[in-house]
Formats: C-alpha cells, sequence, structure tokens
C-alpha cells in the first residue's frame, strides 16, 4: 500500500473544495492514525547465534583435546574429499590478483578468513562460517535416565 503523508492528503482535500470544519475533523484523525501506538511494546532483540560443529566419536578415536573446525557447504554429488582441493584452487586464484599479491593467503585458515566468496563459488564451495568454531564429539548415545 502507497504511503503518502497527511499534509499532502490536506491539500489534496482542500482542492476539492471540503468544508473547513470536516477538513479539519479528517486531518486530525489522520494524525492521531500515524503517531505510533504507545502500548506496543519493542520485539526483544535477537539471539545472536554461532555454529557448532558436532562429530559423532563412538568409538572415541578423536583425541580429546578441542579442535576448531569451519562450517563448508559443496554440491551434494560431488565427493567431500575434494573440499580442500576447492580451498586450494580457490587460495591460488585469490593470489593471482592485485590483492592477493599484496597479501597473499598461506593457510588453509588465512584463505577461509579472508578469500572472498565469488573464488569459492567458482570452486562450488560455499564457506558458512569465515572464523572457526569449536568441534564437540559425542559418542552418539543418549544416557539412561
Amino acid at each position: 500500500m502507497a504511503k503518502i503523508e497527511v499534509n499532502k492528503v490536506a491539500e489534496i482535500l482542500k482542492k476539492n473544495q471540503l468544508e473547513p470544519a470536516t477538513l479539519r475533523r479528517v486531518v486530525e484523525e489522520m494524525q492521531l492514525a500515524v503517531q505510533p501506538d504507545p502500548t506496543a511494546e519493542e520485539a526483544p532483540p535477537p539471539v545472536k547465534k554461532q555454529y557448532v560443529l558436532l562429530v559423532s566419536d563412538p568409538t572415541c578415536a578423536m583425541p580429546k583435546i578441542d579442535l576448531v573446525g569451519w562450517v563448508l557447504q559443496i554440491p551434494e554429488v560431488e565427493s567431500p574429499a575434494t573440499t580442500l582441493d576447492r580451498i586450494f584452487r580457490s587460495a591460488y586464484d585469490f593470489n593471482t590478483t592485485k590483492r592477493g599479491r599484496l597479501l597473499p593467503v598461506h593457510t588453509v585458515g588465512e584463505a577461509i578468513e579472508q578469500v572472498p566468496a565469488k573464488f569459492f563459488k567458482e570452486a562450488d564451495l560455499w564457506v558458512k562460517t569465515k572464523t572457526p568454531v569449536i568441534v564437540l564429539r559425542t559418542d552418539n548415545e543418549i544416557p539412561r535416565a
């Protein structure tokens, strides 16, 4: 619905030779209608969220130290084993650009954080978290109560 200022509506009504008393009542009613509702409460700010990578480790093969990782997406039909090659290719392409020659990336972490998304998109890779997230282990069992 198009929004129009109350003053503009009043001018239009005045041009159409509306009675002054009726014009005044209509304009006052419009002024009341556009004022914010004092009883309406502001919505609370949205909760900030973070990504967590949960890894199933029923055989406890993973080390007991804290690990970090990144959340990435690749096409469903592709093998996950090609993910590192996609990152390397994107980093190589970035390092050949003017900005890449000034500030080249040397590690996977630097590449994920600094390489623009267009280089990853060309390699069919989408970075969901540019900063590393904590990797949690689980034995994939719900404890019995």
